[in-house]
């Protein structure tokens, strides 16, 4: 017997980076770890913590995977590189006039 699973959500489309909110403790882990700012918290009290997380700047997503890799709950997912074409660091620091 062979199990065929695929752990991998596909991207929706023209998404570098989405939460499953249904998996989200809020912890903020995400938010803290992303080296461009993708990611924020925003106020919702429909969860324990009163917030949750948002892609707050798809744009800026450089597809390091940092947020996937550290979120403790699975919650997060960043899209394959085949699926989504991610902006350079140069590239957002001149989104955000940092260049």
């Amino acid at each position: 017997m062979s199990l065929n699973v695929d752990f991998k959500m596909k991207a929706p489309e023209n998404t570098p980076v989405w939460v499953d909110e249904s998996k989200c403790k809020a912890c903020d882990i995400c938010v803290d770890v992303c080296p461009t700012g993708v990611l924020s918290m925003r106020v919702d009290p429909h969860n324990v913590l009163g917030a949750m997380v948002e892609v707050d700047h798809p744009d800026y997503c450089i597809g390091c995977r940092e947020c996937e890799l550290q979120c403790p709950d699975f919650a997060i997912y960043v899209a394959e590189r085949d699926e989504f074409k991610f902006k350079k660091l140069n590239e957002v620091k001149k989104l955000k006039g940092e260049a």
